[in-house]
């Protein structure tokens, strides 16, 4: 288990809101000198037998350490170990701007607090036991949160939700890890032999549930970031017109000239409901070109293909979406959506024609609403499990984290099935996965996980 490191018996000090102009601003204290340090500001009166009502905000005129007045504060006090980080904590809630919370700032260092350090509060709430490390990486990821679909996945992974999954994966390894021991330690026992199928079968079901998890991490991908949803096309396809379309602002600029859009266009698309975020991408037009810019731009778009979920292959005539299918065929694995861009031009010369696409008009929005159903059934198609309840996967670390586990389950069912191995040694291979497991959740964690987790996380949190 991880033990203190020097100074994390401090109490340190931050504001826990963004810099800049806003009606309030927090300054957070958090240590065994958080109320005393408090109380030197006048944030509970300066006499030390005066009351401190825990979890009820009071009002206080704060002073410097010179008894200078700083602020009108509220003032609220969380009692160890019911608290954040399990220690006495201190919120100070005062005006915002940038003078008041760093003038409170400085007063707390001055009456013996420390600046904390990105993260530290969260660190002490996981060393205090009042979170594990997969809750601890739900807090960055509410705070970092792009779309409603993550912030919706991180709220439960804070309640809990993965953190209750691989516990159950880490007592089914114990469970075999304690079969083996026993067959190994008390052969002779009336219950005779653990039958070498009933392991196997055991191991199998939980290479399973491992398998079933991991194959969430690509919708875990779209969760985070968004499907990548690449618009491809000529130029004057009416790419750029979609685009601004179907993000209802203009975001690219739409002219009549060839080769208007250069480089790739990037925007995120997050809708109410439960659909998945899409990554809305504007590319060069795709063409032949001597111009040395627009064939980095083109470059680009070749990149940003190969990478894609779904790609809109778009033209303003049949032929020219049946073209860019064509371009695009060698170019992606993605799913690939024909899109008439400009049908209610084509439609009054053509009224009668039959076309195989989807058909749009980025004028008047017509056919709008029938290319996102499209996308969205496309892109969860490419990421199964849609429900809101539904554990899924989306940090690096526990994909690696799982993976190994699982490879190290698939070996001990490959040499267990076949006899490959004395147990004692197959066994080698469930500590190995359990080890994996436990270091998810912080079970086993060392200094150097703990600093890779908190490395990113904002000052004051």
């Amino acid at each position: 288990m991880t033990t203190l490191l020097p100074g994390d018996d401090d109490t340190i000090v931050a504001i826990a809101t963004a810099p800049g102009r806003g009606a309030v601003a927090l300054v957070r204290l958090s240590g065994a000198r958080a109320i005393p340090i408090a109380r030197a500001l006048g944030a509970f009166g300066r006499l030390a037998g005066a009351d401190v009502v825990p979890r009820r905000a009071q009002r206080a005129t704060l002073r410097d350490t010179a008894g200078v007045v700083m602020e009108d504060a509220l003032v609220t006090a969380f009692v160890k170990p019911q608290s954040y980080t399990g220690e006495d904590v201190v919120e100070l809630a005062i005006h915002g701007g940038l003078v008041s919370p760093q003038r409170v700032l400085t007063a707390c260092v001055a009456a013996g607090a420390r600046l904390a350090q990105p993260g530290e509060f969260t660190r002490r709430a996981v060393l205090n036991g009042r979170m594990d490390l997969l809750q601890a990486e739900a807090v960055a990821d509410l705070v970092d949160a792009r779309t409603q679909a993550m912030q919706q996945q991180a709220l439960a992974q804070l309640d809990g939700g993965l953190s209750r999954r691989l516990l159950a994966l880490r007592d089914e390894v114990i469970h075999l890890e304690a079969l083996i021991a026993y067959d190994i330690d008390f052969p002779d026992e009336d219950d005779g032999p653990i039958a070498p199928a009933r392991i196997g079968n055991a191991a199998r079901a939980l290479l399973a549930s491992l398998e079933a998890l991991l194959d969430t991490v690509p919708r875990g991908a779209m969760v985070r970031d968004g499907a990548l949803v690449v618009i491809a096309g000529p130029p004057n396809a009416g790419k750029s017109s979609l685009f601004n379309a179907l993000l209802g602002e203009s975001r690219a600029i739409v002219t009549a000239v060839p080769g208007t859009t250069r480089d790739a266009i990037e925007a995120l698309l997050d809708r109410p409901g439960g659909a998945l975020p899409l990554r809305l991408v504007d590319t060069a037009g795709l063409r032949d070109t001597d111009d040395e810019v627009e064939k980095l731009g083109i470059e680009v778009s070749g990149r940003y293909l190969a990478q894609a979920q779904v790609v809109l292959a778009c033209g303003a005539s049949p032929d020219d979406v049946a073209r860019t299918m064509e371009a695009v065929h060698d170019r992606t694995m993605a799913t690939v959506i024909p899109v008439h861009t400009k049908w209610d031009l084509w439609e009054a010369e053509h009224a009668t024609a039959q076309v195989d696409s989807v058909m749009v008009s980025a004028e008047s929005g017509a056919g709008l609403t029938d290319l996102l159903a499209h996308i969205d059934d496309t892109a969860q198609r490419g990421a199964p499990d849609s429900s809101h309840d539904s554990v899924i996967i989306t940090r690096e670390r526990h994909r690696v984290g799982l993976t190994t586990a699982r490879d190290e389950l698939a070996e001990f069912v490959s040499v267990w099935i076949s006899g490959a191995l004395p147990a004692p040694v197959a066994a080698v291979h469930l500590h190995t996965a359990r080890e994996a497991i436990a270091e998810l959740i912080g079970s086993v964690e060392t200094e150097e996980v703990l600093d890779r987790v908190f490395r990113d996380f904002c000052i004051g949190k």
